[in-house]
């Protein structure tokens, strides 16, 4: 038994209540984030949830279905297409239905798993400790447009202490994965948890500082927000490299938003 498991299970029913009362066109109203729906964004938790768990179980299975995923991308297929042709016509409130009956479940059969054992994935292969913290991420920074676009503030818990040391993890991973050299140090991190405690990493480091709030930080490396548009001090050319480019989620390069184009409306 371990914590991430339930963590990422709180945060996908924090999720869920704000999603509950809305009804199919609510579902179809666009976000911020590349013009997608409400329903896409939960299309494709639903999607990379079954997938996890699928690598979690069989992991030959696992495999054979992201064979299939990369081809229809190699040919051209976006994600969102694949997404909702995986689904077989599930829409909007249905899809709400079959993703949140399918995560409590996984949860639990990730916690009943050995955190260290290796499962594949689309990349390398991670921990399952990984896998169900990636989840929680995801489910995080997707969330953040839903939240967005229905103008309600989200209020976090220290749970996001996963993502912001996810976030610290993958300071190589934001160089490597851009075929850039990896600079060194990595920064001091310095962050106000939810709660008001001091969350702390590379404490040694006197050259390079970020801090401010976790929220915040977190916001930053999972691209959910601009760097310009927090509050965050960022001290030295290392830190400033990495916040202005900073990634924890695999995948392909992407760049953080466009200043001023992500904010909960009012």
């Amino acid at each position: 038994m371990f914590q991430q498991p339930y963590d990422f299970r709180d945060e996908s029913d924090a999720l869920h209540a704000l999603l509950e009362p809305l009804s199919d066109a609510d579902l179809q109203r666009k976000t911020q984030f590349k013009g997608w729906s409400i329903h896409d964004v939960l299309a494709h938790l639903h999607l990379f949830n079954w997938a996890a768990d699928l690598a979690l179980r069989d992991g030959d299975a696992f495999q054979s279905f992201w064979k299939k995923m990369s081809a229809g991308i190699a040919k051209g297929r976006t994600l969102v297409q694949l997404t909702d042709e995986w689904l077989e016509g599930a829409r909007d409130r249905k899809v709400l239905e079959l993703w949140g009956a399918f995560y409590p479940d996984m949860a639990e059969r990730f916690a009943a798993a050995d955190p260290r054992a290796r499962v594949p994935w689309a990349g390398p292969d991670m921990s399952v400790r990984s896998s169900i913290t990636a989840r929680l991420m995801e489910t995080w920074a997707h969330g953040q447009e839903v939240y967005d676009l229905l103008g309600v503030e989200r209020v976090d818990t220290d749970r996001i202490r996963n993502i912001a040391h996810l976030g610290v993890q993958t300071f190589a991973w934001t160089f490597v994965n851009r075929k850039l050299e990896v600079p060194s140090p990595v920064p001091r991190v310095r962050l106000r948890a939810p709660s008001g405690a001091v969350w702390e990493w590379n404490p040694e480091v006197e050259s390079d500082l970020v801090e401010g709030d976790a929220t915040e930080f977190c916001q930053v490396v999972t691209q959910v927000r601009n760097l310009a548009d927090t509050r965050l001090r960022v001290e030295g050319e290392i830190a400033r490299r990495w916040m202005s480019i900073a990634q924890c989620f695999a995948g392909p390069v992407s760049d953080p938003p466009a200043p001023g184009t992500r904010f909960t409306r009012r």
